[in-house]
Parts: structure tokens; sequence; C-alpha cells
């Protein structure tokens, strides 16, 4: 048993599966240069001593990088493509959606695509164009099962499983919860890190987990937003408020049958995630509860997300603009009725 951050944990899980298999290989721009910094938040950093052969840097082309890892999982092998940030995914958005997300379905299930791809996401002071939570986007694009580890211990499993997996996998991680040190450390970073097991150990996609358990409200979070979500129910105790934390752990497929079990408890439910509200996590997972469980309900649903506005620049505003403690709080004594 050790302690790990999510970024090492994540290294550990690709060091361990290149060992056991050897089809298995990473691929992306910057991630085992010498002298480099292991990709952009340092999760490959010292793979090339497993196997320098099966750590790939590539130009800074995201549609061929992906196109490279597409035709290596075709033939076989088992690639982890690596995008520095989530917002590349839209340069490789054909490859993605029209090629890695069909060709399984188009084919009938004869060619497998066992593809994992990284993305870190979220607001971290670089712009708009190096912060956004896409996993709203990909949600539309069926084809892709969707994980999105909140804890180091999460985050090595589901790779685990991931790269085992037949079928592609996107992978979403939160940069404030990499606990990534010297150059790569973030401020404002949360400590997400985990005590990890010595033995092998996947963590089944599909599969959510109760965090914090509850009776009043039932707040549903993933990433950051769960570490927040805590938070907020820490708080919330200290006003006779209890709330239970539910962390889904996968989008793609979704447990369902765990919600709706906290659901009939509680009665109550607000979801929160970062990334504009329109056409959000939110909505999709607000519907279908509405849905199937309107007769559970006595409050309406309360959505905490992102304004639907370019994510900031300015500090200040990045902060106004991420979902924080604060409202996460406020939207369950609105459905309590406070």
């Amino acid at each position: 048993m050790a302690q790990m951050t999510i970024a090492e944990a994540l290294r550990e899980a690709l060091r361990e599966e290149m060992i056991r298999d050897e089809r298995v290989f990473c691929i992306g721009e910057d991630i085992g240069i010498r002298g480099g910094w292991g990709g952009a938040f340092t999760v490959t950093l010292g793979l090339e001593k497993v196997a320098r052969e099966r750590v790939i840097d590539t130009p800074i082309s995201e549609n061929g990088l992906f196109g490279v890892a597409l035709g290596a999982a075709i033939m076989g092998l088992r690639p982890v493509a690596d995008v520095q940030y989530g917002d590349f995914l839209f340069n490789a958005m054909d490859q993605v959606a029209n090629h890695i997300a069909k060709i399984r379905y188009m084919s009938g299930g004869k060619i497998k695509v066992p593809l994992v791809m990284r993305a870190p996401v979220g607001a971290t002071g670089r712009g708009a164009q190096h912060a956004q939570n896409l996993e709203a986007t990909f949600l539309t694009i069926p084809g892709i099962k969707i994980v999105c580890p909140a804890t180091a211990y999460d985050a090595k499993g589901l790779l685990k499983a991931a790269i085992r997996d037949d079928s592609p996998v996107l992978m979403f991680e939160h940069k404030l919860l990499y606990g990534s040190k010297g150059a790569r450390s973030e401020s404002g970073a949360v400590d997400a890190s985990s005590d990890i097991p010595d033995e092998d150990y996947v963590v089944s996609i599909g599969k959510g987990i109760v965090r914090r358990e509850g009776a009043d409200v039932t707040i549903v979070g993933t990433l950051l937003m769960m570490h927040l979500a805590l938070q907020a129910a820490d708080r919330l105790a200290q006003e006779g408020i209890s709330a239970e934390v539910i962390d889904p752990r996968s989008l793609v497929p979704f447990d369902w049958e765990l919600l709706e079990e906290s659901v009939r408890k509680t009665s109550r439910l607000v979801v929160v995630a970062e990334g504009p509200k329109t056409g959000g996590i939110g909505s999709e997972i607000a519907a279908t509860v509405s849905e199937r469980m309107m007769d559970y309900l006595t409050a309406p649903i309360q959505r905490v997300a992102s304004p639907d506005i370019p994510v900031p620049f300015s500090p200040v505003m990045e902060n106004f603009y991420r979902p924080d403690v604060d409202r996460i709080c406020g939207a369950a004594r609105k459905t309590i009725g406070d």
C-alpha cells in the first residue's frame, strides 16, 4: 500500500499495463522527450524506461495522433492517446467522432477499437482555449465510454479497466486534481491522493460510488465538483441538513441504479457540473431522473453549473465562473425550502 496522487496513480497504471501486455503503448505530444515533464502534467514521466519504443512522441497534430492510434487499435494494439488539453480534442473530431466512435458499430462488431483517450479538463488560469469541460459534448457521440476519476484510487483502476476494454474509452482528468509537483503544480489544487494497493485491481466502468451517506438531499458531482460537493455536505451538516454525495465515476455507461436508490431515500437532487449549464451533464441527469422518478421527488431538481460563456482568463472572473461550495449549498437549501 502506498499513497499516490492522481498523476502518480495514472503513471503507475500505465507502467503496470505496459509490462503486463506488450500491445499497450502511449502516444502523444511531448510525452517522452528527454528532459521533459512527461506530458503536460507529468503522467508519462519516466515511462520510456519500461519500453522506449512504446512511448511515442508525435508532431503537434491531434488529427494525426488519433489517426495513428485508431489504426494501431484496429490492428490489435492497445494505444493510450494523450491529448495535452481536452480542448484539443476538437482538432481531432473527425477521427474521434466519425471513426473511433463508429467503426465497431459499422463493422457489426467485427472490428474492435481498444483505444484509450486521456484528456485534461477544467478551468485553471489558462484561458478559454485550455479550460473547457467537454463531458457533455461527448455524451452526444454514441460509441465511446466516458470515465471521470476524482480520486487516485479510481484513476488507476479506471485506466487499467479502460486499457483492457475492447471499446474506445475517453478518460477526462481534472487539472486541479493531478497533484503534479514542481513546474507543473497547480494553484488552487485539491488533494485527491489515495492509498493504492500493491496488488492488481480495476474499477469497473459504469459503477458509481456513494462518497458520503445522507438522508435529506442527494448531490451528484464528478471530478473537481465531487470534492466541492463533499465540502458542501460538511457545511450543510452544520446546519442540520444531511446530504448524500454520489460520484458516478463513469458517465457512459451511467450507474442509474445507484442514483435512483439515493433519490428514493432523499427525494431531492442537486447536480453539480463544471461547464455551461445549457445542454450540460446536469441537464441529462435531471431529465432522466425526472422521467423515471417523478413520483419520488418532493422538490424541483437543482442544477449548479457554469454560465453559458467561454471560460474567462482573469483569475477573479474564473473563480466566479466555476461552481463553488456556496452555490452548491444554496441549491441544496432550495430543494428543502430554505
